[in-house]
C-alpha cells in the first residue's frame, strides 16, 4: 500500500471512529429523555403505588422525568414482556413483585412462556410488603382457620379472587384449596385493585395482596384479615397471624417488590440505576410514605433481587407442577 493511500485508509478509520456511537460508558448525557417504569397491573394496588413513590424520587435524582405506565393482564405477564422486548437503554424498566415468580413458572410449565427470568437483568429490589389473605367482611370467620371451617359446612358456592392466572394468589388458592380439603372457584382479575374492591363489594369470599393495598380496608372494617402470608406477624396488624401459626405453611411466600430492565442493558446504566433505587429507598419521604402502607423501603444489591426471584422459583416449581397450573 502507497504512503497515499495509507494515509487516505487512516482518514477514512478516523471518520469512522467519529461517527460511530460512543458506547454508554463513556456517554454522559444518559439518562437525556423521559423514563418509563413498566408496573404490569392496573393502578391503585401495592405495586403501582410504591412505583409511583419511587418514581418521583428517582426524577429528582437522574434529572429527568420518570413516568409510570400500568399494562395489566395475563397475572403480569403481559406488561413483563414488553419490558422483556424492549431496547436494553435504561429508559424502560419494569417494578414487579412476587407474582412475577409464580406466573413465570406457571407458563413455563405449560409450555405458554414468552419470556424468563434471563429476559431481564436484576437492578434492585425496592421493597419488602408481607402478604395478607383478606375475606369479606359478612364471611363469620375472623381468622384463616375458622374460614376453613365455614367453607366445609357451608352449601354456598365460594369465590377466590386473584390477580391474574398463574398469580401468586391463584397458587394460594389452589395449594388451599388442596391442603384444607375446601372447594372454591378461582376468579382472575386483571390486578389486585379491582380483587380488593370485589371483596369489599362482597361478589368475591375471598381474596388478597400485597398488605399495602388492604390495610385502610381491614382497619376501616370493609374487609376482614385471615392471615399474615409471611414467616412472622405485621406489626401493622399484630393480631393477624400468620398463614403457619394457622396450619398452613405450604402457603408462606416472602412478599417483595422489584426493579429490572431487559437483559443486555449495559452495566453503568444498571449501576445508574440502581444508585438511584438505592437513594430514594434511603431518602425520610419514602420511608415514611412506605411505613403509612405497611411497606418497607430495601434498595438491595442486583445479585440479591436476582437471588430472591430464582429462590422463589425453585420454591414454587413443585407446586405449580403437581397442581398443573394453568394447564388444562
Amino acid at each position: 500500500m502507497t504512503a497515499a493511500r495509507r494515509s487516505f485508509a487512516a482518514v477514512l478509520l478516523a471518520a469512522a471512529l467519529a461517527l460511530a456511537p460512543a458506547p454508554l460508558s463513556a456517554q454522559p448525557g444518559y439518562p437525556n429523555r423521559t423514563i418509563t417504569v413498566v408496573v404490569p397491573f392496573p393502578a391503585g394496588g401495592t405495586t403501582d403505588l410504591l412505583a409511583r413513590i419511587f418514581a418521583q424520587r428517582m426524577s429528582e435524582g437522574l434529572g429527568q422525568s420518570v413516568v409510570v405506565e400500568n399494562v395489566g393482564g395475563g397475572g403480569g405477564s403481559i406488561g413483563a414482556d414488553k419490558v422483556a422486548k424492549s431496547e436494553p437503554d435504561g429508559y424502560t424498566l419494569m417494578f414487579h413483585n412476587i407474582t412475577f415468580s409464580t406466573t413465570t413458572t406457571a407458563l413455563q410449565f405449560a409450555g405458554r412462556a414468552r419470556h424468563g427470568l434471563e429476559d431481564f437483568a436484576a437492578v434492585s429490589l425496592g421493597a419488602n410488603v408481607p402478604l395478607l389473605l383478606v375475606a369479606k367482611k359478612s364471611i363469620p370467620a375472623n381468622n384463616l382457620k375458622e374460614f376453613v371451617a365455614f367453607a366445609k359446612q357451608t352449601n354456598e358456592p365460594l369465590f377466590y379472587g386473584s390477580t391474574g392466572p398463574g398469580s401468586t394468589l391463584n397458587l394460594t388458592g389452589e395449594v388451599l384449596k388442596r391442603d384444607a380439603g375446601i372447594k372454591m372457584e378461582h376468579v382472575p382479575f386483571r390486578g389486585a385493585a379491582p380483587l380488593i374492591q370485589e371483596v369489599i363489594a362482597e361478589r368475591i369470599h375471598f381474596g388478597g395482596d400485597q398488605m399495602s393495598s388492604s390495610l385502610q380496608h381491614v382497619r376501616s372494617g370493609a374487609i376482614k384479615a385471615m392471615a399474615v402470608q409471611a414467616v412472622a406477624r405485621a406489626p401493622e396488624l399484630p393480631d393477624v397471624p400468620t398463614v403457619r401459626e394457622m396450619g398452613y405453611p405450604n402457603i408462606e411466600l416472602r412478599g417483595w417488590n422489584g426493579f429490572f430492565v431487559p437483559a443486555r442493558t449495559p452495566e453503568v446504566v444498571v449501576a445508574r440505576l440502581h444508585r438511584e433505587i438505592a437513594a430514594a429507598a434511603r431518602h425520610p419521604d419514602v420511608q415514611r410514605r412506605f411505613a403509612e402502607v405497611g411497606a418497607e423501603p430495601v434498595g438491595s444489591t442486583p445479585a440479591e433481587l436476582f437471588e430472591v426471584v430464582r429462590d422463589q422459583m425453585d420454591k414454587v416449581r413443585p407446586f405449580v407442577t403437581e397442581l398443573k397450573l394453568l394447564v388444562q
